[in-house]
């Protein structure tokens, strides 16, 4: 016989399945083991948080978190015999969860109105697998499912930063070595994120993610990083600037350094200088030439006894200052018209002021010119004040989108990590600022795993690793 459902049960069927979304067929999950191994009894969890939970006909279906193993597990609660509960496991940000479904499922016995799963382990500690879980269950009588929403221990997660870091650690492809995948150049700037996280918070958990980047991706494209975009390859070669100053493996100095010479050699006398943004010689503009300042200014600072990768810093300096791409304003546009060898007008992009602040704090660093902090400064106001990139004092990229898609969700991320670097030099000039923006983007714009979206001043949207990195580099730069 079949039954209507009445208004408020189709509500609640329709939320059932935009929270479940297509499940992947269910498989056996091989036990994982770390401090204590999956299934390990409820009762004997010294620590019990209960995050996120969900309701269905009346029933509670809880998630309970013991933060002292990382271990969790699910209940049911006001429910009837044959009610059942169990739990999903995801290592990839709650995007699937073959092979991590139906753990500990249970049904709820006659003559009770409870049932909890075993304790489940939150991560996989031997193959570096970054986990989150989240409680599912029925009724015994009806079809529909309810799963909360995805949530984890404090393991690796014990603050706003580290929560941010292990958020995006879910997203990091042990297969390929990158984020989502395939990121590019925005999976350098994730790595670098990762990076300065472990110089900021001490937290060396994810310090594998370097060497597994470097051995996976350092035969692909053209070798040693390089690829025909040459800002492509000034975001590595400052990538394994900072994983050199991490670790000290030379390896990763002599790649910055390859990248340093591949983006020299396309630079020519063509409006007077600077290097182009493709190996095609048809653009030259203000990202790959800012990125080469820094590089080069980096790598002198770090070689004994160098002039070359010094006289580079400071002739792309000068180049850049000649065109006017840094303009009325103190903000920077997007290139140069090489028909007029003028600025072109294009848009502020939020990247270019940032990947600039940065090339000009690590310039003076090495020739200890003040005039370059001012100029630093000068735009770091521009950026700040308020209006086109800061309205509410919120930094927002031109044009930004609802949805974390496509490469332009990172440009935040260069730029509040420029803008760190300059507060940092300059003793905390832009302590309110950032704080003003780490505290709106914790309380606006992140999801039950610490994932943040593309708007910082709210609403939560969604996420990918461009997304996350880029709020990561602003929760490091916060004081």
């Amino acid at each position: 016989m079949r039954t209507r459902l009445s208004a408020a049960a189709l509500a609640i069927a329709m939320t059932v399945i935009s929270q479940v979304g297509a499940a992947p067929a269910v498989q056996a999950a091989a036990a994982i083991c770390n401090r204590y191994c999956d299934g390990r009894d409820a009762g004997l969890a010294p620590a019990d948080r209960v995050p996120v939970s969900a309701g269905l006909y009346g029933r509670t279906f809880r998630m309970h978190v013991n933060d002292t193993d990382a271990m969790a597990w699910g209940s049911v609660e006001n429910g009837s015999p044959g009610d059942e509960v169990w739990m999903d496991r995801s290592f990839d940000g709650g995007r699937s969860w073959a092979g991590g479904s139906k753990l500990g499922d249970g049904t709820i016995p006659s003559g009770s109105t409870g049932r909890r799963t075993g304790q489940f382990n939150v991560d996989d500690w031997g193959s570096n697998g970054v986990g989150a879980l989240r409680a599912c269950g029925k009724a015994g009588d009806r079809p529909e499912i309810v799963c909360t929403a995805w949530t984890r221990s404090t393991w690796n997660a014990w603050d706003r930063r580290t929560a941010a870091a292990t958020a995006l650690m879910m997203r990091f492809d042990r297969g390929t070595g990158l984020f989502d995948t395939d990121g590019w150049w925005t999976g350098a700037n994730a790595l670098t994120a990762i990076i300065d996280n472990i110089r900021r918070s001490g937290m060396n958990s994810y310090r594998y993610a370097i060497a597994s980047t470097y051995d996976k991706q350092v035969g692909t494209h053209q070798g040693q990083f390089r690829n025909e975009y040459l800002d492509d390859t000034g975001w590595w070669g400052l990538a394994w600037v900072a994983a050199y100053d991490l670790t000290g493996d030379s390896r990763y100095l002599n790649t910055a350094r390859a990248d340093a010479d591949w983006m020299h050699s396309y630079w020519d006398s063509r409006c007077g200088g600077g290097v182009y943004w493709s190996t095609a010689r048809g653009v030259k503009n203000a990202i790959p030439n800012s990125l080469y300042i820094h590089l080069n200014a980096a790598l002198s600072r770090r070689i004994g006894g160098d002039t070359v990768y010094r006289q580079r810093a400071q002739a792309g300096w000068a180049w850049f200052r000649s065109t006017g791409m840094l303009n009325s304003g103190n903000l920077v546009n997007d290139g140069i018209d090489l028909a007029t060898c003028a600025n072109n007008g294009d848009v502020t992009w939020t990247y270019n002021q940032g990947a600039l602040i940065n090339a000009l704090v690590e310039l003076n660093r090495l020739t200890g010119d003040s005039g370059l902090l001012a100029t630093a400064r000068r735009i770091g106001d521009a950026m700040t004040a308020g209006g086109y990139l800061s309205p509410g004092g919120i930094l927002r990229e031109p044009n930004e989108p609802d949805a974390c898609a496509g490469d332009g969700v990172s440009f935040k991320g260069a730029a509040i990590r420029g803008l760190g670097a300059l507060n940092a030099a300059t003793g905390g000039a832009y302590d309110a600022y950032l704080r003003r923006n780490a505290d709106s983007a914790y309380a606006n714009d992140r999801d039950t795993i610490d994932a943040y979206g593309s708007h910082w001043a709210g609403p939560f949207r969604g996420t990918n690793h461009s997304c996350q990195h880029s709020a990561l580099d602003l929760l490091n730069a916060a004081p």
